[in-house]
């Protein structure tokens, strides 16, 4: 494809991708979070990475900022126009560049074929925010200043075309010249390569950095009391901390643990941490449903069965606590068991002691219960349906673990998890979560908490492309995700609410009705006047159009008829 001297104005369906949230605070685009920032801000940042660390860091930092910025460009151009022929594709990067406020983009010439590898690029950049920025700290510059933007260029190209694109700035308005000239061409073509790809390779200084970093993480982890060699339990935040501090005094000693909180709150996590931490590590952990199990069959579940105890006990059988002998046996939703079974556990745990169904022969057993319900037992020992003394046997040592809305602060841990989980389990690349996406998972209220959350994330790993990002189309189609506060552009560059889905919804009705088009406009034309009281021109104002156009339409359709 060949195209010369031609401009470019951002096209709607950019517009339309931009959005305003006021109710959160964030800007959006597609996807991914954007900030609107003070120039004299950005010009301030870059100056003083200039003279901490001099031109050729700073210069490599803001390049590879650039980079990358270049590069989500792009994976954005492709979803947006996937039907596009590949010009029309390829130009979303300029486009984009300019409806951020970077810089006035016109193309002096291009010549891509991507099949065959083949690119060049001029394109002539106009009232460039870092130019305007270095003129403002440092005045006119040697060389070339744009060092962002030449990255961004860069970046969008490499990820666009699939191959190593360098853009370099010939002329520069920083450096004195009326504009920008930029020239964009695959590395290999560069004289001197190596010296202009350096920029894109990560400093020394960088890495120690990142280092340090991971190192002080480490240490918090650490000092927060969180045991990084059990990753079966993830969590930093104080509600969840608070929690698994009672888990770890509770290891060592025989005491009978009631784990309480909502269902998919990860208490058998807990309890098997627990099992693993315990000094009955190297003995079984048995886990047993008690509200999966027919009231019928718990007792022999829990206690075994004497052979000829009932039609069908064609043979002896251990029960759940003989197996467990010696290790941990977890009871989940304990407030299920009937009550017969409950004077039986009652017995097991003050004596030590079981009868099979169908014997009377005394087993010993030594087992450490773990119980758990998301029920409040005491008010089912108020109604009856659960015993007093076996609550109060059982309530020695609670503990609460919070549900997920309470340790909001442990959401992108959790995901991170997940989707390292389910990459494997599904053979992807999965790159992460998208800004937008992970800003809705974190206010959203998970009322299934981590069981729900885990779901959520292994049908984006599944939906999502390979190599790409889960978004939120990926996670939350069957929820209820409010974005009414959100907004997006005019075409005077004004705000104006964002109503995602109603005009979908219109034109599904329209068409399931099959009204005509002009009753339809008749129709909305009146209910504007008749709303706004016979005045036309606030009748005007509400359908977005000038008193003239309505009198106008309105006119018509009374010749019309």
């Amino acid at each position: 494809m060949q195209l010369n001297n031609s401009d470019l104005l951002p096209s709607d369906d950019l517009k339309d991708r931009i959005r305003f949230s006021f109710e959160t605070g964030h800007i959006w685009l597609g996807e991914q979070r954007m900030l609107l920032l003070h120039t004299e801000a950005i010009g301030s940042m870059r100056k003083e990475l200039i003279e901490t660390l001099g031109i050729e860091l700073a210069k490599g930092i803001l390049m590879r900022t650039g980079f990358q910025a270049g590069q989500a460009d792009a994976r954005l151009a492709k979803k947006l126009r996937p039907n596009a022929s590949e010009m029309e594709q390829f130009f979303v990067g300029p486009e984009l560049h300019q409806l951020e406020g970077l810089v006035r983009v016109k193309v002096n010439k291009i010549d891509i074929n991507i099949e065959n590898k083949q690119f060049y690029m001029e394109l002539v950049w106009e009232h460039s925010y870092e130019s305007e920025a270095h003129k403002k700290a440092y005045g006119f510059s040697d060389e070339p200043v744009c060092w962002m933007e030449i990255g961004y260029a860069s970046g969008y190209t490499s990820e666009f075309t699939g191959q190593s694109i360098l853009f370099v700035e010939q002329t520069c308005s920083g450096s004195g010249a009326e504009h920008c000239l930029v020239v964009g061409k695959p590395i290999a073509e560069w004289e001197n390569p190596e010296a202009l790809a350096k920029y894109y390779k990560s400093e020394s200084i960088v890495d120690q950095i990142l280092n340090l970093r991971d190192e002080v993480d480490s240490l918090r982890s650490t000092i927060e009391g969180i045991d990084l060699e059990q990753q079966d339990i993830i969590g930093r935040s104080k509600a969840f901390r608070d929690a698994y501090a009672l888990l770890n005094k509770a290891v060592q000693g025989p005491v009978t643990v009631l784990l309480l909180g909502e269902t998919g709150v990860g208490k058998e996590l807990f309890a098997r941490s627990l099992h693993r931490k315990s000094n009955r590590h190297d003995q079984a952990f048995i886990a047993v449903n008690c509200a999966a199990i027919p009231d019928d069959l718990l007792e022999a579940e829990l206690f075994g069965v004497e052979k000829g105890a009932y039609t069908g006990a064609h043979e002896s059988r251990k029960g759940r606590f003989e197996r467990a002998n010696g290790g941990t046996l977890f009871l989940d939703e304990i407030g299920d068991l009937s009550y017969s079974a409950q004077a039986k556990l009652l017995r097991v745990l003050q004596e030590g002691e079981l009868e099979r169904v169908g014997r009377t022969h005394v087993i010993s057993v030594d087992v450490r219960v773990v119980a758990a319900t998301h029920d409040n037992l005491f008010n089912k020992v108020e109604s009856g349906d659960f015993r007093r003394d076996l609550f109060y046997r059982l309530n020695v040592y609670p503990i609460t673990i919070p549900c997920l809305k309470e340790r909001q602060g442990d959401i992108p841990l959790l995901i991170e998890s997940f989707i390292d989980q389910y990459k494997v389990k599904y053979h992807k690349e999965v790159k992460g979560v998208t800004d937008h996406a992970m800003v809705q998972l974190e206010r959203y209220e998970w009322p299934g908490n981590i069981r729900e959350l885990e779901n959520v994330i292994e049908r984006g790993v599944l939906l999502c492309e390979n190599g790409g990002y889960i978004e939120l189309e990926h996670l939350f189609a069957m929820m209820n995700i409010d974005e009414k506060s959100e907004a997006t552009v005019s075409e005077r560059g004004q705000l104006k609410p964002l109503k995602k889905g109603i005009h979908k919804q219109f034109v599904d009705m329209f068409f399931e009705t099959q009204n005509n088009l002009f009753e339809i406009e008749e129709t909305i034309l009146k209910e504007a006047v008749k709303r706004s009281n016979g005045n036309l021109s606030a009748a005007a104002r509400k359908l977005g159009v000038t008193r003239p156009q309505l009198a106008y339409r309105l006119g018509k359709i009374e010749e019309d008829k």
